[in-house]
C-alpha cells in the first residue's frame, strides 16, 4: 500500500510487530510474576512449619499442616460449606446493598452541589460513628438473622463507595463538559459520556476497598449473634483453644476475600477496557 508515493506497508507490519512483543513481554512478565508469588508462599509455609515445631509456638500459631487437616474435616464433614454459605449470603448481599446505594448516593450529591453542601455534615456525623459499634442496635431493630448481617455490612460498605463516588464526581474535567455543553449537549449526555468514565476509577477503589470490611461486617454481626457462619465457627473454635481451626477460619476468609477482588478486577478490565487500550 502507498500514500503519496510512500510505501506504509512496513511501518504498518512494524507497528504490529511492536504489539506482538508487548504482549509475548506481558505474557512472560505475568508468568514471572506468577511464579515468584508461589515461591513466595511456598517458603512462607514450610518456614511457618518449621518455627511452630522447633520453638514450639504450636499453641499459638498452629502449623500449615494442622490447619489444612482441619479444612480437609470441615469440608469432608460439610461442616464448612453449611457456614460458609450463610456468610457469603450476608457479605454478598450487604456488599451489593451498600455500593449500589453508594454509587447513587454518591452520584446525587455530586451532581447536585447545593445538596450535597446540604447533607455533608450530617453524613459526615454518621460516617464518624464506629460502624460495628451499631452492630447491637441493629440486633434490637432487625434481630439475629440474616436481615442484621446484611444491613451492618451494607452501611460499612456504603460510605466508602459513597465517598470516594462523590469525589470522583466532583473531579470531573470542567474543560470537557464544557466543550460538550457547545456542542449541545444534554445534561444526561454529559452524565453518561463524561461524568461516569471519569469517576469510574474511583467507584473502584471504593468497592475494593469495601471487600474486606464487608467480610468484616458479616463476621462480626456472626460473633455477636449467630449459630452458624463463619465468625461463629471462629468463635467457637477460639473458646475450645483450637488455634488451627482459627487459623483455618481466617484462610477460608482470605481466600474469599482475594476471589472477590479477582472478580471485581475482571470487571473493571471489561467495563474500563477504553481506557486501557489507550496504554
Amino acid at each position: 500500500m502507498t500514500v503519496e508515493g510512500k510505501d506504509v506497508a512496513p511501518a504498518v507490519t512494524a507497528a504490529g510487530d511492536r504489539l506482538e512483543d508487548r504482549d509475548s513481554s506481558t505474557g512472560r512478565s505475568t508468568l514471572t510474576v506468577g511464579l515468584l508469588r508461589l515461591a513466595v508462599l511456598v517458603v512462607a509455609l514450610v518456614a511457618w512449619q518449621f518455627i511452630a515445631g522447633a520453638f514450639d509456638v504450636e499453641f499459638f500459631i498452629s502449623k500449615p499442616t494442622e490447619i489444612w487437616a482441619q479444612l480437609w474435616d470441615w469440608v469432608t464433614t460439610g461442616y464448612l460449606l453449611e457456614n460458609l454459605g450463610v456468610t457469603l449470603q450476608a457479605t454478598l448481599y450487604g456488599f451489593l446493598l451498600g455500593a449500589v446505594s453508594g454509587i447513587v448516593a454518591g452520584f446525587v450529591l455530586g451532581l447536585v452541589p447545593l445538596l450535597g453542601r446540604l447533607l455533608d455534615p450530617f453524613i459526615t456525623a454518621v460516617y464518624s460513628l464506629p460502624k460495628l459499634a451499631l452492630a447491637p442496635l441493629f440486633v434490637l431493630w432487625f434481630g439475629i438473622d440474616l436481615e442484621m448481617k446484611v444491613v451492618l455490612t451494607a452501611v460499612i460498605v456504603f460510605f466508602l463507595v459513597f465517598w470516594n463516588t462523590y469525589a470522583g464526581v466532583r473531579e470531573t474535567d470542567e474543560e470537557l463538559v464544557d466543550v460538550l455543553r457547545v456542542m449541545g449537549a444534554r445534561r444526561r449526555d454529559i452524565i453518561r459520556k463524561v461524568v461516569l468514565p471519569g469517576s469510574l476509577t474511583y467507584i473502584y477503589v471504593g468497592l475494593k476497598l469495601a471487600i474486606p470490611y464487608a467480610l468484616t461486617g458479616a463476621v462480626v454481626g456472626e460473633l455477636i449473634a449467630s449459630n452458624k457462619g463463619l465468625g461463629y465457627i471462629l468463635m467457637s473454635a477460639a473458646g475450645a483453644f483450637n488455634t488451627a481451626g482459627v487459623m483455618a477460619a481466617l484462610v477460608v476468609l482470605m481466600l474469599i476475600a482475594t476471589i472477590m477482588n479477582t472478580l471485581l478486577n475482571v470487571t473493571e478490565k471489561y467495563v474500563m477496557r477504553w481506557k486501557l487500550a489507550g496504554h
